[in-house]
């Protein structure tokens, strides 16, 4: 058999943002120097929601975006923070809002979540959003996911009627995703922690994505020949949600860990948050 194919996510990524760097300058230049704006909510101190949140501005950065960048407490009421959501709606300089997950327990997240306007929804966080983009309506997807169907596409990996085992039921990348692939022609089983005989759906995938945010709990052996693997997860020692380094020599394609998934995500996050000021600013 060929060699796997490497859906190579950081390469791809660095293409978008080229793109998105020559559409913010484009912008600018039609609007007397406006300049895409996204605003990042950390709620408490969590190191690792700290350096993501670092991520995206440095993303923000690279494309000639701003970042707003609003720090809170780790004590900040349900109450504060919607009164912080309702202030960056009602601003008509920022385009996109992300609230970092997660937020302290005393937040009610979704609560939150589903106070963003659905126009500056860029991390596709709300049921509303999801909800459009289930029956195949116009709205922003969740990052991760939005990310995963740009690198099938960009690969040109064929999906019309393929089996698709999506691994992982979280709002934010395993349900959205399962609906993008539907929307894409695919037919998707979703599967979870009380699925019986995980190795044996896994085994009838076309398409496989690990997706539950467990180190290598997706073994090689479960996997068929001439499938395509999307490892969505990421833990110590560079390793995903799937056992990788058993299926490189008898899959189609794959995305590494890192490398594959990763980069796309802040990617599309910027590349949705570009989209939502050119409307915004009707260029």
């Amino acid at each position: 058999m060929p060699t796997a194919l490497v859906l190579d996510g950081k390469t791809l990524a660095r293409q978008i943002e080229h793109e998105l760097f020559l559409r913010v300058q484009a912008l600018k230049n039609k609007t007397n120097g406006k300049t895409p704006i996204l605003a990042t909510l950390l709620v408490g101190d969590d190191p690792a929601s700290a350096t993501y949140v670092k991520m995206k501005a440095n993303a923000c950065e690279r494309v000639g975006m701003q970042s707003l960048r609003v720090f809170l407490p780790q004590n900040t009421t349900t109450a504060e923070l919607l009164c912080e959501i309702d202030q960056l709606n009602a601003n008509p300089d920022v385009h996109g809002i992300l609230l970092q997950h997660p937020v302290p327990g005393q937040i009610d997240e979704r609560l939150c979540f589903d106070r963003i306007d659905i126009n500056k929804d860029v991390d596709g966080v709300t049921a509303l959003g999801f909800g459009r983009l289930s029956l195949g309506e116009s709205a922003y997807g969740s990052a991760t996911p939005t990310g995963i169907m740009r690198l099938l596409n960009h690969y040109q990996i064929n999906l019309q009627g393929k089996h698709a085992v999506v691994v992982g039921r979280s709002p934010i990348l395993g349900k959205p995703l399962a609906m993008m692939l539907l929307n894409a022609n695919a037919t998707v089983t979703i599967c979870h922690s009380k699925t019986q005989n995980l190795p044996g759906l896994v085994h009838q995938a076309d398409l496989v994505v690990g997706a539950l945010g467990k180190a290598e709990f997706i073994k090689g052996d479960w996997i068929k020949e001439g499938a395509v693997v999307v490892d969505a997860g990421y833990h110590p020692g560079g390793v995903g949600d799937i056992e990788l380094s058993a299926i490189t020599d008898k899959c189609q394609a794959y995305t590494p860990v890192p490398g594959g998934v990763g980069p796309m995500t802040i990617s599309m996050l910027i590349s949705q948050t570009v989209e939502a000021a050119e409307k915004s600013l009707a260029v």
